[in-house]
């Protein structure tokens, strides 16, 4: 059997290329079915079309050209029952011992016998934090879901990318006064270009403040304190979006022993074709092969894993042995 650690968009994939050549297979998420596409803001839209996020070989139908959060959920909830996937949500993955052929992989509820393991985790297992006093006051948020709660509230946005602009975006359309923080001195070239005109325009008509070049120096109760290019600046402040971005957890990868190509950006060594690590039976899918870097590997650019994995797998002639 192969224990796939994830169920998002690629774990899910995996276990249908598994399925199609009658590998047994088991799906272990510590969340909800594609949990971090979950997360994502509740009006988000995608940048990628429809098509582009499709696997399986089953059709993803949008009303529009670019899908939502919640069609994407709809998707791959039909892809998982199409498939009759065995997922087990909301056990986490707490050990993995043993070696190729031979591993065992203990859990909060269960432990499974696996003869390959395909670590697809994703990459909104953690939040990138800003490292600055007050980041652990309550009001500070890295997930950001709805506009309504922050109403009629002094709101600080820190990102320029897509998350930032969405939150500033929704947020000033939701009664609430609103000011960016930005490190760099122009929003990220990433920014949807349907929405990169909205933002810009409202910066300059002044109806969301930006400071660029900027860093947070303190979060206070009712204020927030801002290092700016023309010196410090206190602003008053109710809740802090920190839009800084995700990364992958990396601990199970370390428990693994598996080495990283670029040590500071934790680029796992994998192979190019099998996807297989320097742990023999050991598989990495998804957007965890780009280490820290999560703006360069999508679902669109990544969900090919999947096919990778399974084939190698089948030519594996100890796992044919097994089935």
């Amino acid at each position: 059997m192969v224990v796939i650690i994830g169920a998002g968009p690629i774990g899910i994939a995996t276990g249908v290329e598994l399925k199609k050549k009658d590998i047994p297979h088991q799906i272990i998420e510590r969340g909800c079915l594609v949990n971090s596409i979950f997360n994502y803001p509740t009006n988000m839209t995608f940048f990628s079309t429809s098509e582009r996020l499709e696997i399986g070989e089953v059709p993803f139908i949008s009303h529009g050209h670019k899908p939502t959060r919640k069609e994407a959920l709809e998707y791959y909830r039909r892809v998982t029952e199409s498939y009759d996937l065995n997922v087990n949500l909301y056990e986490e993955v707490q050990e993995v011992q043993g070696r190729d052929g031979y591993f065992t992989v203990k859990t909060d509820r269960e432990s499974y016998e696996a003869s390959k393991i395909v670590i697809a985790t994703g990459f909104y297992g953690q939040a990138k934090m800003m490292d600055v006093p007050g980041e652990e006051l309550d009001k500070v948020r890295h997930y950001y879901d709805e506009p309504h709660p922050y109403a009629f509230q002094d709101v600080l946005v820190v990102g320029g990318g897509n998350s930032g602009v969405d939150a500033a975006l929704e947020t000033y359309r939701c009664s609430a006064n609103v000011t960016m923080a930005l490190r760099k001195d122009k929003l990220d070239d990433s920014v949807k270009y349907w929405v990169k005109p909205d933002i810009e325009n409202r910066i300059e008509e002044g109806s969301i403040d930006a400071y660029f070049n900027t860093e947070i120096k303190q979060i206070k109760e009712r204020e927030v304190v801002l290092e700016t290019p023309r010196g410090e600046k206190t602003i008053s402040n109710d809740f802090v979006l920190a839009m800084t971005g995700y990364q992958p957890n990396f601990d199970l990868l370390d428990q693994l022993g598996v080495k990283y190509r670029v040590e500071e950006e934790c680029i796992p060594v994998f192979d190019d074709d099998s996807l297989e690590t320097n742990r023999e039976g050991i598989y990495v899918a998804g957007v965890i092969c780009g280490g820290k870097d999560t703006s360069r590997l999508f679902i669109e650019n990544t969900r090919v894993h999947a096919k990778q994995i399974a084939d190698n797998i089948e030519r594996n002639s100890f796992v044919k042995a097994k089935r």
